[in-house]
């Protein structure tokens, strides 16, 4: 069975480094073993300069969207360029006949997600987001661990992405410091990877939120932070922590606290650097680890299978494009819409708003 062949759509540091040398494994001497079902042929980008790294990478370049959606050996396209451009770009895709993978959010509108995602059912094209955190080894093992019942009956949980980021003016410049209208702010930026992490974890659908905005301290147009409580739809409660005020000392203490706890009635599950962009490979800059601590011993978790997070959702997305059984965005929409709420309750004073996707 050939695999399916895509065109990277924005070709910025981020989607050559994460997506192109990692996540389609065009970095052979870091990842020798191809992805099964999928290929990346090509690149495009609004700026020219980046040919030339793209063609390193042995890609084929396109001068603009519209030369790779006439192309019909691109049979589907990962956009990653700014948010504000993802709904017109994955619709263009999708009315051209392209399977599409979007960075997220989906959308900066719930509305154009959930056209986008009627657009791609009504013509069986295989549309995702890069919800990529759920791949991780070590997040897997924890929610195996939860639903055995390791930890009791589950109560609460606490997911963290805390950091420093906007202090320095050119960071500050940044879309995810300056574009509140593209989802810009540590709510859009991260909690959205707490949420989705959290339904996965605990195999439920969060259905309420009640958030506040962190004092306002950092001279940057978004919020601070914010403290989120959720509520799944079975009425058990847990919390996020996302915020770009925190200093978190250096380099090794912010990334481990990027993780969760998840609180049973018999022991506490702690995930230390699970909620990034690790996978577990050799070399990377911190290992990651999963306790479970019953008050009198301490064991680590092993993880499962390590995989690439980020290859692992490319090749389901280019399988389902092979099987006939295209993925829709509902989980995208729906994590749209939960950053939406938090934003909305966070306006009215952490009033509890029900989550409407």
């Amino acid at each position: 069975m050939t695999k399916v062949r895509y065109a990277l759509v924005g070709f910025g540091g981020i989607a050559e480094n994460r997506v192109a040398k990692e996540g389609y494994a065009c970095d052979r001497g870091r990842f020798p073993r191809q992805l099964p079902h999928a290929t990346l042929v090509g690149a495009t980008d609004l700026n020219p300069a980046r040919q030339a790294a793209a063609e390193a990478l042995g890609l084929r370049w396109y001068p603009d969207l519209d030369a790779v959606l006439a192309d019909p050996a691109v049979e589907g396209v990962y956009i990653a360029t700014n948010n504000a451009s993802h709904a017109k770009i994955a619709t263009a895709a999708l009315r051209a006949g392209k399977h599409v993978i979007v960075e997220k959010p989906i959308a900066t509108s719930i509305a154009d997600a959930k056209a986008m995602n009627r657009l791609a059912k009504a013509r069986g094209l295989s549309l995702t987001v890069d919800h990529m955190m759920v791949n991780n080894a070590w997040t897997i093992a924890a929610k195996t661990a939860v639903a055995k019942g390791r930890l009791g009956a589950v109560n609460d949980c606490c997911f963290h992405m805390e950091f420093a980021y906007g202090y320095d003016p050119a960071e500050a410049a940044t879309w995810r410091c300056s574009k509140v209208e593209e989802m810009g702010g540590p709510i859009g930026d991260v909690a959205s990877h707490c949420f989705y992490v959290a339904e996965f974890l605990l195999g439920k659908r969060i259905a309420k939120v009640a958030a506040v905005y962190y004092p306002k301290i950092m001279k940057i147009k978004a919020e601070d932070g914010a403290y989120i409580k959720f509520f799944f739809d079975d009425g058990t409660q847990g919390s996020v922590n996302a915020a770009f005020s925190e200093l978190r000392g250096g380099g090794v203490s912010t990334l481990t606290n990027l993780g969760y706890e998840v609180y049973g009635t018999t022991a506490a599950l702690r995930g230390y650097g699970t909620m990034f962009q690790l996978s577990g490979h050799p070399g990377e800059p911190i290992a990651q680890r999963v306790e479970i601590d019953n008050g009198k011993t301490v064991k680590c978790l092993p993880p499962s299978r390590i995989q690439n997070i980020y290859q692992t959702l490319i090749d389901g997305h280019a399988k389902s494009v092979r099987d006939g059984k295209p993925l829709t965005a509902d989980d995208a929409v729906h994590n749209l819409a939960l950053c939406a709420a938090s934003h909305e309750s966070a306006r009215k004073g952490g009033k509890v708003v029900t989550v409407r996707d």
